[in-house]
């Protein structure tokens, strides 16, 4: 008797240990790629004809492409506060890169608001929730939202600081603290050795890589021996630069050496991938078209990106979205994902795209909002003024239309973006119960976040 009740419980605690390791191996390691400065149309899979992505196209040809997938703001610092933090601007006050008092006084009308340049400690961001939840976290490549990404729940920090762009991608980098190796002195190739140097010491451990290489933002330094085959290419749809274009392969290829790391060794298949941009396109650099302007402007150029999830087994293959998505959404879709349990009063604005990744669910209802309350020089001739691709402002994005409301002057522009996805036909006046839709949305939408929403004059304003 005694001996089978021995034999129970090891039979019992064999059972208990097996599911450990099932439960362990069934948790699904995560890479989350947020490219800088990538335009909507600078990838092949989006439809690029002069840009060249084998990697990322073959990557997206066997998951889930999203066509209208949208940054929450129109550069760097604020989309990556909102996707590390889950929440619109005015939750955490990062509106831009600096000062908000961009460009020359003279032309400013309004005080801007006061922006944040920091994501404070406050906010229990995505890699914290990860980390607590068991897995390895690598940030790697550019952080911009303090001083150091391993204060905010990464375990392993590659080149990461509040820099905004690299002083140079060859070495002396300067600004970006890592040592160029004989073997691979560009910047881009360098962090993905140090990639895939993390992903070699992690063994089975789950595990959350949050890459965003500096690349393919300013400065414009090229691969030198990839010039020729784009100097002497076709342009297409806008596209012609040659020395941009080759910094897009470049990252194509080490992300497809990262790709090639997890086959040889098992890790892909257990592995989720979501791409995407920070923002839309620098405009001087390429062109978005059919989508109006670039980074920095709140037209669709600035803020429709590029996007796709791969997850073997589970996002179908050859699927494509169609619905309007945010990067708002990565973190409550990573927190469903995984089961994790968030403090109680951590608040997310986003949705799960879980349900959409698994084609359990076609649609997500719901409004899309951006705040600028600030200026932002460097406007061009598909901006609403050449002074600045942005001034004060909030838009709306509500199933096929989108409202853009100034607040300098009151101006509003109304687009039906599936008619007009070039944002060429403003029909304020032609469709006022539209537009009063989307306008009583925004204002009640404003007032749920406390977004502030500048009157003051300036007074160094100089009227036209």
């Amino acid at each position: 008797m005694k001996a089978l009740r021995k034999l129970v419980l090891l039979v019992i605690l064999c059972l208990f240990l097996t599911a450990c390791s099932e439960s362990e191996k069934v948790k699904p390691n995560i890479i989350l790629m947020n490219i800088d400065d990538m335009g909507w149309r600078d990838v092949g899979f989006m439809g690029s004809e002069y840009y060249e992505t084998p990697n990322l196209d073959a990557l997206a040809a066997e998951g889930m492409i999203f066509t209208q997938a949208y940054a929450s703001a129109a550069n760097c610092a604020p989309s990556r506060a909102c996707m590390m933090s889950g929440q619109w601007t005015p939750r955490h006050g990062i509106y831009t890169v600096g000062s908000s008092k961009r460009g020359k006084s003279k032309n400013r009308k309004l005080i801007p608001t006061k922006n944040n340049t920091i994501l404070g400690d406050e906010n229990y961001i995505l890699a914290e929730a990860l980390k607590d939840a068991g897995y390895v976290t690598c940030h790697a490549g550019k952080w911009h939202l303090n001083d150091d990404p391993t204060t905010q729940g990464f375990d392993v920090n590659i080149g990461g600081t509040h820099a905004g762009h690299p002083s140079s991608y060859y070495p002396p980098y300067k600004n970006v603290p890592l040592e160029a190796s004989e073997k691979n002195d560009y910047l881009t190739n360098l962090i993905m050795d140090k990639v895939l140097e993390f992903l070699d010491s992690v063994g089975s451990s789950p595990f959350f890589l949050n890459y965003s290489p500096y690349a393919v933002h300013s400065p414009i330094h090229p691969i030198r021996d990839l010039l020729p085959k784009y100097t002497n290419k076709a342009e297409w749809n806008g596209q012609n630069n040659a020395k941009y274009a080759t910094m897009i392969e470049n990252l194509d290829t080490q992300i497809g050496r990262m790709i090639s790391y997890l086959m040889e060794t098992d890790k892909l298949d257990n592995t989720l991938i979501i791409f995407i941009s920070d923002n839309g396109g620098v405009y001087k650099f390429t062109k978005q078209w059919p989508l109006r302007a670039g980074k920095g402007a709140y037209y669709e150029g600035g803020i429709r990106e590029p996007m796709f999830a791969y997850w073997k087994g589970k996002i179908l293959a050859g699927s494509v979205c169609e619905d309007p998505i945010s990067n708002l959404d990565f973190y409550p879709t990573l927190v469903d994902l995984t089961g994790i349990n968030l403090p109680t009063d951590t608040k997310l604005d986003g949705n799960s795209l879980l349900p959409l990744f698994l084609g359990e669910k076609q649609t997500l209802n719901r409004p899309l909002f951006w705040h600028f309350p600030i200026y932002l020089e460097g406007g061009n001739k598909e901006t609403q003024d050449p002074r600045f691709r942005s001034r004060p402002g909030s838009a709306i994005r509500y199933g096929d239309w989108k409202l853009i409301e100034y607040f300098e002057n009151g101006d509003l522009e109304l687009y039906n973006l599936t008619e007009d996805v070039g944002e060429k036909n403003n029909l304020a006046e032609s469709n006022p119960e539209k537009l009063d839709e989307l306008k009583k949305m925004l204002d009640e939408w404003r007032q749920s976040v406390g977004a502030p929403v500048p009157s003051e004059i300036n007074p160094d304003w100089e009227r036209d």
